[in-house]
């Protein structure tokens, strides 16, 4: 079986190659990438994958809503902070804090919950396989752009 999950994942990123040849890669595939990344890594059993990747999807989406608002709603007003009032930027300040809050929040409920559905060692393998994939990422796009941003 460990055999057929890393052929998956050879596989994967093989093909990862193709689509980043493409001007604009597509989230869906970049997720699909990411799940064979983090099954290969965390080496789950079918029990703890069942419990792990409904929990990990609900925190994949709250995350992404929160930096979608803030996109919106702060980074946006940041890059015109001249023409904020000191109220304006007061506020957007406030706001900002806030965002920050909640996405500490969240990622606290995050590990909580992993820790008990997949032990807390694994639950670092997830933190630190994360990183390496966005690492990955990163650096599978400077080579595509021949090493510029």
């Amino acid at each position: 079986m460990n055999n057929i999950k890393r052929m998956m994942f050879m596989a994967c990123f093989l093909s990862s190659m193709a689509f980043y040849g493409q001007d604009r890669p597509d989230g869906d595939k970049i997720k699909a990438l990411k799940v064979a990344f983090l099954t290969e890594k965390l080496n789950l059993s079918s029990k703890e994958a069942q419990a792990f990747w409904p929990v990990y999807n609900e925190y994949e989406q709250d995350r992404e809503a929160l930096r979608r608002k803030e996109r919106v709603q702060i980074r946006e007003k940041i890059r015109n902070a001249d023409a904020l009032s000191e109220k304006e930027a007061s506020d957007l300040l406030s706001q900002y804090s806030d965002l920050e809050k909640e996405e500490e929040l969240l990622e606290q409920d995050f590990l909580k919950k992993m820790s008990k559905l997949i032990s807390a060692k694994k639950t670092l393998v997830l933190l630190r396989s994360e990183e390496e994939f966005k690492r990955q990422l990163i650096r599978q796009y400077r080579q595509k752009n021949g090493g510029h941003p």
